[in-house]
């Protein structure tokens, strides 16, 4: 089987449905699919996921990054902080906002690791990113530290 490419995603020909899929069936597949239905809460699938999404995007600069976040509705991204080392990213309105708080919890690994992903292939060194913040946790939203 031939490898799909981010491009291949966009093309689309649902007459009747449309385009687009509700954030509930997302939220399943992510939470209770994969989350409850995988060892570790399938953080390593997520995580592999993730950096293999990244890495597919269309994107050649931070800049076009952060847009593409947002215009995908994976959330409205910020960066808080950079430096050398690295930086930390807000995602505000990220997919799990609103749903119950379970403390101890964070549930947004695969969108860090899209970051992870998708910086690794910009800046072309390895970047890794760890969710330090989530709205499922309490937090008042998603937050990543992402080291280079």
């Amino acid at each position: 089987m031939n490898n799909f490419t981010f491009e291949d995603m966009k093309q689309i020909k649902r007459t009747t449905l449309g385009a687009e899929v509700p954030l509930e069936l997302f939220r399943a597949i992510r939470l209770i699919g994969m989350y409850q239905g995988l060892p570790s809460g399938g953080k390593g699938t997520t995580m592999t996921i993730g950096r293999k999404i990244g890495q597919s995007l269309p994107v050649t600069s931070l800049e076009e990054l952060l847009h593409l976040l947002e215009e995908l509705k994976i959330g409205i991204p910020h960066i808080l902080s950079t430096n050398e080392k690295g930086m930390t990213i807000a995602v505000e309105d990220c997919f799990c906002e609103g749903l119950p708080i379970h403390e101890g919890q964070m549930v947004c690994d695969l969108e860090g690791a899209i970051l992870e992903g998708a910086l690794s292939k910009i800046y072309n060194k390895r970047v890794t990113a760890k969710e330090i913040k989530c709205n499922v946790n309490g937090d008042e939203r998603c937050e990543y530290e992402l080291r280079f």
